[in-house]
Formats: structure tokens, C-alpha cells, sequence
């Protein structure tokens, strides 16, 4: 059984812990940095990256994290988690600077423009329901980093080896084939 924490300081902890135990993994809160030892992977949720920046800090979290993940922690950003995870941030300092993207924070709208849309991903399969709410998109990407899913020309999926960043929500649809690609993904 696979042992994945979710940063859980603020944002939709919840759905992804009940997606991760329907998936047959153990669920791990990770509120401090001691919760970070002999996990599997890591999930950040989506939320509001502004706010979990401040936790981050106050917490203690934002250098493990950072540490865990240039180890080589498989970690999976939805949303704000991947504007957590990005190394540049278009007019906005970057936060823990380990994906090799380029990220524009809203670029979807504000909240009343949020949508939900059916995503081929060929890495994971047909019509994957994708809600995006204030969402981000990867307005760039460095050398090996592989976009897995676009919308409307802007990237929304990428890989960059044991790290998985999407602009949008898939914890909060009953569809788990994004989370599960991540879980296999893992060594």
C-alpha cells in the first residue's frame, strides 16, 4: 500500500485524501515537517497558493518540502499546487522552485468564470472531466519537462519526472484516472 501525503494547511484536502483511499493508498496529513518522513509521494492541493505560502512558512514546511522534492518525492500539484511547485511565476515570486515551468497565476478568470470541461490526455485516457476554478496555466516549459493535456492552446498538464502539475481540479470530480496515473507513476 502506497503511503501519499496531502499538504494539508488550507484548500480541497479532503477530496483528494477520500480519492487517494478509494485508489487503495494510505492518506497522510501533512501539516509538519516530521509528517513528510517515509511517504511515497505528496500532494498539493488546490486552494489558494497566497494563503499556503503563509502557512508554508509559518508551519515550517516550505524548505522540507523543497528538500523532499529535489530528493526525488514524487509529488502531484493541482492548482495552487502547482503554482507552489513552479520554478518561475509569471509576476509573482516563485515558492518552492522545483518544477521547471513557467506558471501564470488566474490566467482562467476569477471565480465566477470557473468551468468544467472533458480533457483527452493520451497518457491517461478520454473525456477526463477537468473543472478549473481562478485557475493557472504553464505558459512555458523547460528541456524534458513533457505536457501531457492543453486547453484552448495553454498547457494544463506537464510532467517533469517525479513531478505532475495540472491547472485544474480533478479531485473534485469522481473521476480518478489523473490521480491514479500519479500513484503508478511512482517507483
Amino acid at each position: 500500500m502506497k503511503r501519499i501525503g496531502v499538504l494539508a494547511l488550507q484548500g480541497a484536502v479532503r477530496e483528494h485524501v477520500q480519492m487517494l483511499e478509494s485508489l487503495g493508498c494510505e492518506a497522510v496529513l501533512v501539516k509538519q515537517a516530521n509528517d513528510l518522513e517515509q511517504l511515497d509521494g505528496l500532494v498539493l492541493p488546490g486552494g489558494e497558493s497566497t494563503t499556503m505560502r503563509k502557512l508554508l512558512n509559518r508551519y515550517e514546511l516550505l524548505e522540507p518540502i523543497r528538500t523532499v522534492a529535489k530528493q526525488g518525492l514524487p509529488m502531484f500539484g493541482t492548482c495552487a499546487g502547482l503554482i507552489l511547485l513552479a520554478k518561475e511565476l509569471v509576476d509573482y515570486e516563485s515558492h518552492l522552485a522545483v518544477m521547471d515551468v513557467v506558471v501564470a497565476r488566474n490566467s482562467y478568470g476569477r471565480q465566477v468564470d470557473s468551468f468544467e470541461v472533458k480533457l483527452d490526455i493520451p497518457e491517461i485516457g478520454a473525456a477526463i472531466p477537468a473543472v478549473f476554478i481562478r485557475a493557472p496555466h504553464i505558459v512555458s516549459v523547460g528541456e524534458g519537462v513533457e505536457v501531457l493535456a492543453e486547453h484552448d492552446g495553454k498547457i494544463v498538464l506537464a510532467k517533469d519526472d517525479h513531478l505532475l502539475g495540472c491547472s485544474f481540479h480533478p479531485e473534485l470530480t469522481s473521476d480518478a484516472r489523473i490521480l491514479e496515473y500519479f500513484v503508478s507513476s511512482m517507483v
